[in-house]
């Protein structure tokens, strides 16, 4: 995905960042530092990825670094996609009142999400996310139809709600089946420049560094004002089941 202006250039042949570097830096950079909400542990494993081959004396392919050690992280405007911690499952009891391991008759959880986002435009940055509801039921019978709730949130700094949109998925059962498998797919749009890092953040990023310089080992990301700037541009897309409390509660605790 390209993304004008979003080019950070990180030097590593000059001096050695210490791990913990990298971590506070692509942490923010790729997801936004809110990694409690990931189902899954991709940012933590591109993380430790570009840390050890940037650690381990640069040896790089496909160009991405040049003479000097270089290498340029193009940072993508498209919002990280995720399930918030206890919706991603809905348990459904017979009777609805009797919260037991005996009396489930309905599981079903939110798996393989799939974002597609291009941000190479200069209008909305838009999102369409397709992901599977998998649901198996306790008892075997005839043919079966369950409605589930579902929401889809678009986040800003990670704090800020800046819409929230509702659908129902519909799960069909034939007869005999036990388990069966639904894709759903959902749309977001943000606007391109906020979610664009300021000209004068991505020039302090890419300021040249080098050995002899006091700050050469510095995070650069440890400045308030670049934490700010990142957080702020940073976005989130959730989805995750629309559950009552009762329901919510169940999740959490079990």
């Amino acid at each position: 995905m390209r993304c004008q202006g979003q080019d950070i250039i990180i030097s590593c042949s000059r001096f050695l960042y210490h791990a913990r570097l990298w971590r506070s830096f692509f942490i923010p950079l790729f997801s936004g530092g809110h990694l409690s909400l990931l189902k899954s542990g991709y940012a933590s494993a591109i993380t430790l990825s570009l840390a050890s081959l940037l650690l381990g004396g640069c040896v790089v392919h496909h160009g991405q670094f040049d003479e000097m050690g270089s290498m340029t992280v193009r940072r993508s405007s498209c919002p990280a996609v995720a399930v918030p911690d206890y919706t991603g499952d809905m348990t459904l009891f017979n009777p609805p009142d009797k919260q037991t391991a005996a009396a489930i008759d309905i599981e079903a959880v939110i798996t393989r999400l799939r974002p597609q986002c291009d941000d190479s435009s200069a209008g909305p940055v838009v999102t369409h996310l397709t992901f599977t509801v998998q649901a198996r039921r306790r008892h075997v019978g005839g043919a079966r139809d369950v409605t589930l709730p579902y929401f889809v949130t678009v986040m800003r700094a990670g704090t800020r709600l800046l819409s929230k949109e509702m659908g129902s998925v519909r799960i069909h059962f034939e007869p005999g089946q036990m388990s069966t498998d639904t894709e759903v797919t959902a749309t977001s749009a943000i606007d391109h420049d906020s979610a664009t890092l300021p000209r004068d953040i991505i020039k302090q990023l890419n300021r040249t560094r080098l050995v002899t310089d006091v700050d050469a080992s510095v995070d650069p990301t440890s400045d308030p004002k670049v934490r700010a700037a990142m957080k702020e541009a940073s976005f989130e897309m959730l989805v995750g089941f629309q559950l009552t409390e009762p329901q919510l509660a169940y999740n959490a605790t079990r």
